[in-house]
């Protein structure tokens, strides 16, 4: 018999499942199992007495096979269909789970953070966790599909680089054979040199990043939704950010309503506003929030998500001297940098790009670093490059955000971090 999901399964008919054991009541008589797959659960009742005697082999989580007949049923268990139940005919331990070290079903006891961590494999398994995950995934499909119909090409840059692409973000630096390197905070020199020549570009990149921090939305390692374009300035790609997540968050809204509502999340599509750093600068004084004159605070970041609820606000005009080197600079002291600020916190930063050689030295040396050290980069911009413009979206930190959770861990596999270097 070819197995079914879950999901799949229908009344008065004849099924093979397989599947996890989430829960696990064995009475008298019967036997109650919650049977978990990727598609969800269901309840499997056991009446045979032949098939009781053996229940006792049976462990939460263990790896079972499960054959039965679908019936119509009113199931009060949690997060299994409530329309549907399995008369279990016949069923085999495949794989039997030992004693488990976290609990998966908490619901009167939980875990720390920290030991649920050690244990993300099996943390997972949660419907709620998981939930997390098949949203996250389904927001890196969209930005996929997004970019395609932008009729960007998607490109893979290296991981190792020979010195920094930011200035100003701390290294991990290692041994590269007989030569020193560093694993990249950034794909921004590599997409900028690619978009000369391929005119959109686009990536889902891994970054490393290695300050000292320890805050509930920072990651050492963390994956970036990058994008680059060329003969455009910063309106152009602020546009094409506000639609992209526009598009994510009408995508998780569509494929993912079950997730969304385990998880409590009502969403709504944001709206767009515009602000140059002076007139966000105004709006915070009003509000007795403290300014800075390069950058905006987190207290800052938290207001403007009070002020403009489910709104994406562009913060542009941004001094230069809060911007890194590759970003043109305007005069007066700005630059044609943005910052992008959504729910009370910062997502993105991007904006037009030096393509002038001698501009970009300039910059450079104003920051302390030697333009020797991004001689390919400089060169590539000799034979013909057109103004550019970009961003970066942090991927863990958009889905915390559309999600409402306050810790980045949460929605990320495997955290590293000061503390964590493992699983």
């Amino acid at each position: 018999m070819e197995r079914k999901y879950i999901r799949e399964v229908k009344a008065g008919e004849s099924v093979f499942l397989q599947g996890w054991i989430y829960e696990l009541r064995i009475l008298s008589k019967m036997a109650f199992i919650l049977l978990r797959d990727s598609s969800g659960m269901i309840q499997c009742i056991i009446k045979d007495k032949e098939l009781m005697k053996k229940i006792s082999e049976l462990t939460l989580e263990s790896v079972v096979e499960i054959y039965g007949k679908v019936k119509k049923a009113n199931v009060k268990a949690e997060f299994a269909r409530d329309d549907l139940e399995i008369e279990v005919t016949d069923w085999t331990l495949i794989s039997k789970a030992d004693k488990l070290p976290i609990h998966l079903n908490e619901k009167t006891t939980t875990t720390s953070f920290s030991k649920r961590l050690d244990y993300r494999f099996l943390d997972v398994r949660k419907p709620k966790v998981y939930a997390i995950f098949k949203i996250e995934s389904t927001i890196m499909q969209a930005y996929r599909e997004f970019m395609i119909n932008e009729g960007a090409m998607e490109a893979v840059f290296p991981s190792i680089i020979s010195a920094s692409s930011e200035g100003g973000t701390e290294l991990y630096a290692l041994k590269y054979f007989e030569k020193k390197a560093f694993l990249s905070q950034s794909c921004q020199l590599y997409k900028q040199m690619l978009v000369c020549s391929a005119e959109k570009v686009f990536t889902i990149f891994t970054v490393w990043r290695a300050e000292k921090h320890n805050t509930s939305r920072h990651l050492n390692e963390a994956r970036q939704l990058d994008f680059e374009m060329a003969f455009a300035d910063e309106f152009t790609v602020m546009d094409i950010m506000a639609k992209a997540v526009q598009y994510i968050i009408k995508k998780v809204m569509e494929k993912n309503k079950e997730e969304l509502e385990l998880l409590g999340v009502k969403l709504k599509v944001p709206k767009v506003k515009y602000l140059t750093f002076e007139e966000a600068n105004k709006i915070l004084k009003k509000n007795n929030i403290k300014t800075e004159t390069k950058d905006i605070t987190l207290e800052g970041e938290k207001k403007f998500g009070e002020l403009f609820l489910d709104t994406i606000v562009f913060v542009h005009d941004w001094p230069i001297k809060g911007k890194p080197f590759y970003i043109m600079p305007k005069g007066d002291g700005l630059s044609h940098g943005f910052d992008a600020i959504y729910k009370g916190m910062e997502i993105t930063s991007g904006g037009q790009r030096v393509h002038i050689p001698e501009i970009l030295e300039k910059q450079l040396r104003e920051r302390d670093l030697d333009p020797k050290n991004f001689k390919s980069y400089i060169d590539s911009f000799r034979f013909g490059a057109p103004p550019h413009a970009g961003w970066g979206l942090g991927l863990e930190r958009l889905t915390m955000l559309i999600l409402g959770i306050s810790n980045i861990r949460e929605v990320t596999l495997f955290p590293r971090d000061r503390e964590r270097l493992t699983p």
